[in-house]
């Protein structure tokens, strides 16, 4: 071989394996964690974005679910502290906190001694197929993570909710141990009561079609169940969210709006009672 020929075909492998480092130093980048400690997972290009600033309220601030409240900061706290813990799912009313419950625990957890890293990854539901390679990607990060996705349901025809159903638990795989999966839904089993009607009514065997679908919801833990407040509960809700934000409105006049406010919406939750508040807020000037 001539010298020429050599040379060339040295410098041709030195430029591949250079091509090589960059793309590993570039993966290992695309994969570090920033400073933040909440991202969003993009299923399409599989990476994570950094959310500087999460839209959240205290914990404290969170009233009328009390008991549920306790119980999933106890489950995050065992994880964050590299103890046992089980994934969750959130289920019932509307506008009772659920998501809202996740995000307050992460960031009083976070600002709190005592324990390692943890790091808030919320999931959309149409990039549940995306799932497992996040999970591979995360593995071998050093921090804890809570994966959350919000509002998950299925409906006829979707398949997905099996492989959610690997990685939740019995798996090849697994979950990491590094990993919590927390999901909010207004439906206890995951899908509406008709499409687990309809499984009974064309199944072969009934009995093990249903238990196909409602199984998924079984891979969770904890179920922790969120219902419509009282009225007496959503004044306090009310009056609470007004002292926080320290609104100049006597108890009586508050009361009143907050009645009027709730028969006008048609409901009585947390949402509806924030969403008055932050009306009152305005009319004095306020940001809320």
């Amino acid at each position: 071989m001539k010298t020429k020929d050599y040379l060339a075909r040295i410098a041709d492998a030195l430029e591949e394996i250079a091509a090589t480092l960059a793309l590993s130093e570039q993966e290992n980048e695309r994969f570090s964690l920033a400073e933040a400690n909440a991202y969003h997972w993009q299923g399409e290009s599989g990476t994570l974005l950094p959310v500087p600033k999460v839209s959240r309220v205290p914990l404290n601030m969170l009233r009328g679910i009390e008991s549920v409240r306790d119980i999933l900061l106890k489950n995050t706290e065992q994880f964050a502290r590299g103890h046992g813990a089980n994934n969750a799912l959130l289920w019932g009313a509307r506008g009772m906190g659920k998501s809202s419950l996740v995000k307050a625990i992460h960031a009083d957890i976070e600002q709190r001694e005592g324990f390692e890293r943890l790091v808030l990854i919320e999931i959309a539901r149409e990039d549940l197929e995306t799932l497992p390679a996040l999970m591979r990607i995360i593995a071998g990060l050093p921090a804890r993570f809570v994966i959350f996705c919000d509002d998950l349901s299925f409906d006829a025809g979707e398949t997905s909710y099996k492989s959610l159903k690997t990685i939740l638990d019995g798996g090849l795989e697994g979950r990491p141990d590094n990993v919590l999966f927390y999901a909010t839904s207004n439906r206890r089993h995951l899908m509406p009561r008709d499409m687990i009607e309809n499984e009974k009514s064309t199944a072969i065997n009934p009995g093990e079609a249903v238990e196909e679908k409602v199984s998924l919801s079984d891979r969770f833990g904890l179920w922790l169940g969120f219902h419509n407040s009282s009225q007496d509960t959503y004044l306090e809700m009310v009056s609470g969210y007004a002292r926080f934000y320290d609104l100049a409105i006597d108890a009586e006049t508050l009361r009143a709006r907050a009645i009027e406010w709730a028969a006008t919406r048609g409901s009585r939750s947390g949402r509806v009672a924030i969403q008055l508040v932050r009306t009152l807020a305005g009319e004095e000037g306020k940001v809320v």
